[in-house]
């Protein structure tokens, strides 16, 4: 059984490389070719205000629009051609661990019955306000960031060939860099399924979603989210969403959690090689995640509780 779970989740790795790699590769080597022509250094002058208040420089926007539009990856592809700091760095693997891939994560949403309108208050707000905070909390990581085994640019390159080349040499590393994550979660993810340990941490979630004023019912849909992802676990979010009857209500509350707080396995480690501490992204996320799902679960409690009320008192 080791075996053929060995086997088949590195087949699944190394179709995920492939599909990230095809977004990662051409969006690093596209912006790298960019930054030597006139086109972004005029959108770098134009954002670079609003980018101000975030800590951000104007250029930092190239991956939180890739990141939000697309996926993390795409975003992480983007920074790998750019200097930036370790603050400005941080800022933005948090502002996209709370608002990345938002048309695709966002449709997942919509066919579980949540409102577009919550989705987007709350993914986006929460990536503002993490990064206005953060930049006026956290007055170091001054010192430009180095991004694990991509060489930092020592010299500027010349020509169309050479910046073409560093860009080719600058893709290839991210992408090489994307497998040595991607492969082995994949492996393990394919194990914790063959074991089905997913129903198991289902279970063991059953007390918390009391805790967040939600049904027993809903612990399948924040395993899955909270292992996969809303992207790659929409199937299983979904189908449990389908077949254990959660309601409305419980699913928008679920989803609330899951926008702060999902794929916390995957979504933290491939920031590792970006060199920024991925510790304290992950608190960042846990413990938003926890108190916004809290506050949002029981204030909904109480209203519906209050209405019941008035209607039987009617």
């Amino acid at each position: 059984m080791w075996k053929k779970s060995i086997q088949n989740g590195l087949m699944n790795g190394l179709k995920t490389t492939w599909t990230l790699g095809k977004i990662i590769f051409p969006v690093t080597l596209i912006v790298t070719l960019l930054q030597h022509s006139p086109i972004l250094p005029w959108v770098i002058e134009q954002v670079s205000p609003l980018m101000v208040l975030l800590g951000l420089s104007g250029e930092a926007a190239i991956p939180l629009v890739l990141g939000n539009l697309l996926n993390l990856y795409a975003g992480i592809g983007a920074i790998l051609s750019l200097e930036l700091t370790v603050k400005e760095v941080f800022i933005i693997a948090v502002m996209l661990s709370f608002s990345h891939n938002l048309l695709i994560e966002s449709g997942v949403a919509l066919k579980s019955g949540v409102k577009l309108w919550v989705i987007l208050t709350v993914r986006l707000g929460l990536a503002i306000i993490s990064a206005v905070i953060i930049n006026f909390v956290w007055q170091g990581g001054s010192e430009v960031a180095k991004y694990g085994l991509v060489p930092t640019n020592e010299s500027v390159a010349e020509g169309f060939l050479e910046i073409f080349l560093a860009g080719i040499m600058k893709a290839s590393t991210g992408v090489f860099q994307l497998a040595i994550i991607v492969i082995p979660l994949m492996i393990g993810i394919q194990i914790l399924k063959d074991l089905q340990w997913l129903n198991i941490f289902s279970r063991w979630m059953a007390p918390v979603t009391r805790i967040f004023g939600m049904k027993e019912n809903t612990s399948l849909t924040l395993t899955a989210g909270l292992i996969f992802g809303l992207a790659f676990g929409a199937g299983v979010l979904l189908q449990s969403i389908k077949e254990d009857g959660v309601s409305k209500k419980d699913a928008t509350i679920a989803f609330i959690f899951l926008i702060a707080c999902h794929a916390v396995i995957e979504d933290t480690l491939i920031f590792v090689p970006l060199g920024i501490p991925v510790l304290p992204l992950l608190l960042i996320r846990i413990v938003t995640a926890i108190l916004l799902t809290f506050i949002v679960g029981n204030i909904w409690n109480k209203i519906a509780e209050t209405e019941r009320k008035g209607v039987t008192s009617y």
